[in-house]
């Protein structure tokens, strides 16, 4: 029998780890669990300090092969969701020789727009000018990322996650996420195993996002969540965790 994979998992913006919580008390373990589950705060959000250098998912990137070398771990199963999946394919396409799986909740591999890039050069520059994230809750972002069953007590929980993100933080990840390229040709010459999840209710990342990843991918299986929007392991933790479990046991 194979030894379980190590999982690293990488979060949505603005949000921290603490959105992992539900994976964090489940998925370690046998039956196909991963061996180590490790969630860590990306830079500006959370415990972490936003970074000094130029806005760049490869730094994210190299920053969860730094997490690995620490943790000596030297291949895992890398998954985020939303900017996480942003993360995750960078990593893809910069340290695909530790990679073991690939998952993509909520995500796209098509670059930004000129109008979305524009949009986060807005929220970006202003959060700074301000030097504060109260932007974010006057647009009702919680509201954006949720599906509308989501129950009220999830609805706070994701506001004071939001509402915890620095605005050095919110700014650098934003241009980083306006910069980053198409990622469709890293899909397609992966040869790992890989799992792509979305919200039916997603209204940033839809349906349609997660089936063109899935089908660029040599080996991929799609998993659809009904009733829930763009923070689908919060949402539905159990059917999130699942659909993980099931990818482990494939690597």
């Amino acid at each position: 029998m194979t030894e379980p994979s190590a999982l690293v998992l990488l979060h949505a913006f603005p949000l921290s780890a603490r959105m992992w919580q539900a994976q964090l008390d489940a998925l370690p373990g046998p039956d196909g669990s991963a061996a180590r589950v490790l969630a860590p705060d990306l830079p500006g959000f959370g415990a972490a300090a936003p970074l000094p250098d130029a806005p760049s998912l490869d730094l994210l990137a190299d920053g969860v092969a730094r997490l690995l070398d620490s943790a000596g771990i030297d291949r895992a199963v890398v998954g985020g969701l939303s900017m996480g999946g942003y993360v995750a394919m960078a990593f893809a396409r910069r340290h695909p020789g530790r990679l073991s799986g690939l998952l993509l909740a909520d995500t796209k591999a098509s670059a930004d727009t000129e109008a979305a890039r524009a949009n986060r050069e807005r929220i970006a520059a202003a959060v700074l000018a301000r030097d504060s994230v109260r932007l974010l809750a006057e647009e009702k972002l919680e509201t954006t990322l949720l599906g509308p069953a989501a129950a009220p007590e999830l609805v706070a929980a994701v506001r004071a996650l939001i509402a915890a993100a620095t605005p050095a933080g919110v700014a650098w990840a934003q241009r980083a996420m306006a910069a980053r390229p198409d990622s469709f040709d890293v899909l397609a010459g992966l040869r790992v195993p890989a799992a792509v999840l979305v919200g039916a209710q997603d209204a940033l990342t839809p349906p349609a996002d997660a089936r063109a990843m899935a089908q660029a991918l040599p080996d991929a299986r799609l998993t659809v969540i009904e009733g829930v929007g763009h923070l689908s392991a919060l949402e539905a933790p159990e059917a999130f965790n699942t659909a993980v479990r099931e990818l482990l046991r494939r690597v």
